[in-house]
C-alpha cells in the first residue's frame, strides 16, 4: 500500500464528512455504547477552519481516502493564534477510513502535524483523544492529562482523554 498526502481544500470537504461518518460508526465500537456513539456524530467533526488555515491533511492509499487529520495554531474554532513559545499546538480531527484501521495511516498523519506544528515553533501539541484513538496516541508518545467527557447531546456525555506530548 503507498500512501501519499496533501494539504485539504475546499472541495474535499464532503468526502472528508463522509469518512469520518464512517469511522466514528465503526471504529468507536467496542469502545462507546451505541449511545454513545449516536453523541460522537454531534460531538465531533470537521473544524472546517483547518481547511481555511491550510493545516488539515488528507492521506490517500492508491488513489483511495484513507484518512484525514490536522492542527491547529488556534486554542478554539476561530479563536485567536496560539503563542508558540508559550502554548500547545492542537491536533483535531484525526479519522481513518475503517477500511485502512491499524495500517499507518493515523501515525502518518500525527507526524505530519507535529512536524508542521513543530515547523512553526511550537514546542508540544495537546489533542482530545477519544477512547479507540487513545492507544495509538500513547505509542506515539502522548500522555494522558485528563479524562473528561464532552457536554451532553441528548443527555450523553462522550468519554474523552486530553492528551499532551512534547514535540
Amino acid at each position: 500500500m503507498s500512501l501519499t498526502h496533501r494539504l485539504a481544500v475546499e472541495a474535499d470537504l464532503p468526502a472528508l464528512k463522509d469518512l469520518m461518518g464512517r469511522a466514528i460508526a465503526e471504529l468507536q465500537r467496542g469502545f462507546l455504547s451505541d449511545a454513545e456513539i449516536a453523541a460522537s456524530h454531534a460531538v465531533m467533526g470537521l473544524d472546517t477552519q483547518l481547511v481555511a488555515d491550510r493545516t488539515y491533511f488528507m492521506v490517500e492509499a492508491d488513489g483511495r481516502l484513507a484518512g484525514c487529520g490536522g492542527w491547529s495554531r488556534r486554542a478554539t474554532l476561530d479563536a485567536a493564534l496560539l503563542d508558540p513559545a508559550k502554548d500547545a499546538a492542537r491536533v483535531r480531527a484525526m479519522y481513518t477510513d475503517p477500511a485502512f484501521a491499524r495500517r499507518g495511516v493515523g501515525r502518518l498523519i500525527l507526524s505530519l502535524c507535529e512536524a508542521a506544528a513543530a515547523a512553526e515553533g511550537f514546542r508540544s501539541a495537546q489533542l482530545m483523544a477519544t477512547l479507540s484513538g487513545e492507544p495509538l496516541y500513547l505509542a506515539c508518545g502522548y500522555q494522558q492529562i485528563e479524562r473528561t467527557a464532552s457536554a451532553p447531546v441528548d443527555g450523553v456525555r462522550v468519554p474523552l482523554v486530553l492528551m499532551g506530548k512534547a514535540l
